[in-house]
């Protein structure tokens, strides 16, 4: 076989080459010799590409295939392989797993693979042997400079323009000691962010070579510290199909996923085929060693391949009834997320590759938790009907490699099922949509909303108690990369997505957003100070509410989407972070910072560490008020609440009042300890820097009422010195 020169790079001492049909645990006297000349048997498991000192073991799982072929490639752009190996159905196939053992192929190898059987779409096959197939465990996946989505569609050989994999020796990294950091939900802060666009913009500061990498972001990471922010959550990194959008434009989000095991190679700023997954190991390492936790943005609920009239990369031309949820007519694809296929994710078979992969990335790649997309999918069985204990989320949740990493649900799907408060398991977290639209309810001067808010500011009781479960069950978020920034929430009613190419008919109507009176930018001050308002308003609620709070990159700066609900293909300065609004912004900024290190207590003597403030909050004695103390205003008219807080062990004592009313209110304030007066910390009213103030430096408040300005928030504090 013809090898790559360049790829020929030998890794540290591996174990022995498996003898065909001997398993891998068996003492090494017990096994005969075999001759290395010809490709062997192999083994079934692990299953992908598995690199041994002398050969590599390739594996892949295809019950209803009447055919297998293995080819090798020198380049990425080759139509033609190098080298073909037809798997022999008798000596290649274990039950419904095809394996060989082929010799001297090393780390960089590119690879793909031709799978025959039926074309019978009314029974559920679409067997193609025209494509090229990816590994479905392939550690690396290499698109060409002339990959081409269509040829994936039509009819024909598209060798020359398919992605490709490449053996990985995934042992070939020193961590120098690095582990995930397994930090409590408690003291946990996440800011979900893309890897790209964090450092794309030309602004960035980050050297044009590594402007949207990995290795970008790692340049960042005092801006992250500084912050305040203790984990990131990256959107996909898994490989994704870019062309996987409407013509002209690019996949930016990356929900469409190609391989489950691949870092994206678009976010590296290396050139070889395998540089993205040390560049993604360097970023992990880099941000643990800053404290801060990598959660990563999950996608199996389905692929790039689409629906029927989708491309065949992988999964579809491997064993598509394996694979996806089928109608009953077993032609078309059901379509729970929205994207025109759904991962089967209860099948025996799929539900163990979810794990693997899992394992594979807290393993090998050292990441500390996953959020799921459109999570609810996966309590689906194979006919799309929910299940009560799905298998695939109870195996996550109990495999013991992943015990201690973090599981956050998005808990619904695109079909309506929608579980917040009632998806399964124990370990799991939930993005918790009701937090969102409550708050963005109140904020806007809805109708009904303040028993919902009181709620929401407790870590949603009334969602979670019956599970006994912590606060931190509750990701609190207001924004996501799905649906306006939060500069766009207070400055559109309307989604503005004609730049997607769908007349606008992409993305979410219901947007629960006020415009404070204009419908975009504006010069008009008066509104501009309303916004800026708002913004804080926003912040201050999510980062001071019990439960795991969560912030979407760049709101922190008033970043702007020009209105744009759903900048899934928008991979331009409409989604990029614009670092220039660090400094038009600057009191957002600060703003953020503040609260974040004083929720961690950061600032706080050693004494005052030994728990964080949502820890100290959540076991305090809470009362509810209106203007007038012990009177809350539950009624559907009302705009207004003011919440009481007394940690008792702390001698400390919380008065947060919200006013949603666009009149000016003035709240009674409960009456101090001996030796303590009340003292504002946050007025979102006031220009900064007294909008908010250190802690320590809180001016004193000599009143017995506090008039809180229209629409805004108000946190005073009281310590006692006894």
């Amino acid at each position: 076989m013809k090898k790559n020169p360049k790829l020929l790079l030998r890794a540290p001492p591996l174990p022995k080459t498996p003898p065909s049909r001997y398993h891998p645990f068996l003492p090494l006297m017990a096994r005969p010799p075999r001759t290395l000349a010809q490709p062997g048997s192999g083994l079934t498991h692990p299953l992908g590409a598995t690199l041994y000192a002398d050969a590599t073991n390739f594996s892949i799982f295809s019950r209803h295939a009447t055919g297998v072929e293995l080819l090798f490639f020198d380049h990425a752009e080759d139509a033609k392989p190098s080298r073909t190996i037809r798997l022999d159905p008798v000596t290649n196939r274990t039950y419904h797993y095809w394996h060989v053992c082929v010799p001297d192929v090393v780390h960089g190898q590119l690879y793909g693979y031709r799978v025959y059987g039926p074309f019978a779409p009314d029974k559920g096959h679409r067997f193609n042997p025209e494509k090229l197939l990816l590994d479905p465990y392939g550690r690396c996946v290499v698109t060409p400079k002339t990959y081409n989505r269509d040829a994936a569609i039509a009819p024909g050989d598209n060798c020359g323009t398919a992605m490709k994999n490449s053996v990985v020796d995934v042992s070939a990294y020193d961590w120098q000691g690095d582990e995930p950091l397994r930090r409590p939900a408690s003291q946990t802060i996440i800011y979900e962010m893309h890897v790209r666009g964090f450092t794309r913009h030309p602004n960035s500061g980050v050297k044009e070579s590594k402007r949207g990498t990995y290795a970008g972001l790692i340049e960042k990471i005092p801006y992250l510290q500084d912050l305040g922010v203790t984990a990131v959550e990256l959107l996909p990194v898994f490989e994704f199909d870019e062309l996987d959008c409407p013509p002209g434009l690019v996949n930016y989000w990356g929900y469409a996923p190609v391989s489950f095991f691949s870092p994206h190679h678009g976010y590296s700023s290396g050139q070889g085929y395998l540089a993205a997954i040390n560049e993604f190991r360097d970023m992990v390492k880099a941000l643990h060693r800053a404290g801060i936790e990598v959660i990563l943005d999950v996608v199996y609920n389905h692929t790039a391949e689409g629906s029927e009239n989708g491309p065949t990369y992988s999964f579809k031309g491997i064993d598509n009834l394996t694979y996806y949820i089928l109608e009953t007519d077993r032609c078309r694809y059901a379509n729970y997320s929205g994207t025109g296929n759904t991962f089967k994710a209860n099948h025996p078979v799929v539900r163990r590759m979810i794990v693997d992969s899992l394992c594979y990335w807290v393993e090998e790649m050292h990441v500390d938790g996953f959020r799921f997309d459109l999570a609810s999918i996966l309590a689906r069985d194979s006919s799309g009907n929910m299940m009560a204990n799905p298998p695939a989320l109870w195996d996550i949740e109990s495999e013991p490699r992943l015990a201690g990493t973090k599981f956050m649900a998005e808990a619904w799907d695109a079909a309506g099922l929608y579980q917040v408060g009632s998806f399964v398991g124990d370990a799991w977290k939930e993005w918790n949509g009701h937090f969102r639209d409550d708050v963005r309810d109140f904020f806007r001067g809805a109708d009904g909303t303040v028993c919902k808010l009181a709620s929401r500011l407790l870590g949603s009781p009334d969602i979670y108690a019956h599970k006994g479960r912590e606060a931190e069950q509750s990701v609190n978020f207001v924004t996501c990369h799905d649906g306006f920034t939060l500069n766009d929430l207070v400055s559109y009613e309307r989604k503005h997505n004609e730049a997607n190419c769908e007349q606008n008919r992409d993305g979410h109507s219901d947007n629960r957003s006020w415009n404070c009176g204009v419908e975009g930018p504006t010069g008009d001050p008066a509104i501009n100070y309303l916004r800026n308002r708002q913004v804080k308003n926003f912040l201050a609620t999510t980062l001071l509410s019990l439960g795991m709070p969560m912030l979407t990159m760049g709101d922190e700066v008033r970043r702007t989407q020009l209105g744009n609900n759903n900048a899934y293909c928008q991979d331009n300065e409409v989604s990029w972070f614009d670092w220039s609004l660090l400094e038009q912004h600057a009191d957002i900024h600060r703003f953020v910072r503040l609260i974040a290190h004083r929720r961690l207590l950061r600032d706080a003597t050693p004494e005052q560490q030994r728990k964080t403030l949502t820890e100290l909050l959540e076991s305090a004695r809470k009362s509810w008020h209106g203007v007038r103390l012990d009177h809350p205003d539950w009624a559907d008219n009302s705009h207004s609440l003011a919440l009481c807080i007394e940690v008792s062990q702390e001698q400390l004592v919380f008065h947060w009042i919200l006013n949603a009313y666009s009149e000016p209110l003035d709240f009674e304030l409960p009456p101090c300890s001996k030796g303590a007066c009340w003292r504002r910390w946050i007025d979102t009213s006031l220009d900064s820097p007294n909008d908010i103030v250190d802690w320590r430096s809180a001016l004193a408040v000599n009143a017995p009422t506090y008039t809180a300005a229209p629409h805004s928030t108000v946190v005073l504090i009281s310590e006692s010195n006894e």
